[in-house]
């Protein structure tokens, strides 16, 4: 009998047993690593107005879907991800099957960046506060759930204030690795994540 999974309740544990999937390390994801451009005074200014709207909505509690107005729109915007050659969509269905065909996983991702290669997830639960390691699994269920192609996969997942990038390849079996989390006002977090996401974004383009 064929059982279906919400992929929001997977673990890395289950990834790991039922798809074969490893974490790996050194240099196989140097992309987050690299000497980006210096953002533009403008857009160091709209960085600015996001972590203050960040910062005034936070003293209440921040909920899924302002995490998404207030933060990530913006960044997928000074991405330029809502431009050619890219076109977002939200609340998309994916499935993924099984080894044995005996177990579907299905799911909804918030926010998907297509050629299919770019992957966003605000976290969904109902508070900003949880870890990004509820993420974590989820968006690598999502990716492995993608078109087979011969190209990494990257993905993003955030709950508004800490940003952790994923990339996966799954060429001679499913591999991931994980950049380190970014925090929005430490250390030049957010304008850190628009460098990488810019530079992911320009990665994919040219793919």
């Amino acid at each position: 009998m064929v059982q279906t999974v919400a992929i929001e309740q997977l673990t890395l544990y289950d990834l790991e047993q039922q798809f074969g999937l490893q974490e790996v390390e050194d240099n196989f994801f140097s992309e987050w690593q690299g000497d980006w451009p210096a953002l533009t005074a403008v857009e160091q200014e709209r960085l600015t107005r996001v972590e203050a709207a960040y910062a005034n909505l936070e003293r209440r509690s921040l909920l899924e879907n302002t995490v998404k107005l207030a933060v990530v729109a913006p960044l997928l915007d000074l991405a330029g991800v809502f431009l050619p050659p890219f076109y977002v969509t939200t609340e998309k269905t994916v499935e993924i099957v099984a080894e044995g065909d005996e177990q579907i996983l299905r799911g909804r991702l918030d926010v998907l960046v297509l050629k299919d290669q770019l992957w966003v997830l605000v976290i969904e639960s109902k508070r900003a506060e949880f870890s990004l390691k509820v993420g974590i699994p989820q968006v690598l269920g999502y990716m492995l759930a993608a078109p087979v192609s011969g190209l990494p996969l990257f993905g993003m997942v955030t709950n508004g204030s800490s940003f952790v990038f994923l990339k996966l390849v799954r060429q001679g079996g499913p591999r991931y690795a994980r950049s380190k989390e970014f925090i929005l006002d430490q250390d030049e977090g957010l304008a850190r994540t628009l460098q990488i996401m810019k530079g992911l974004a320009a990665l994919v383009a040219n793919s």
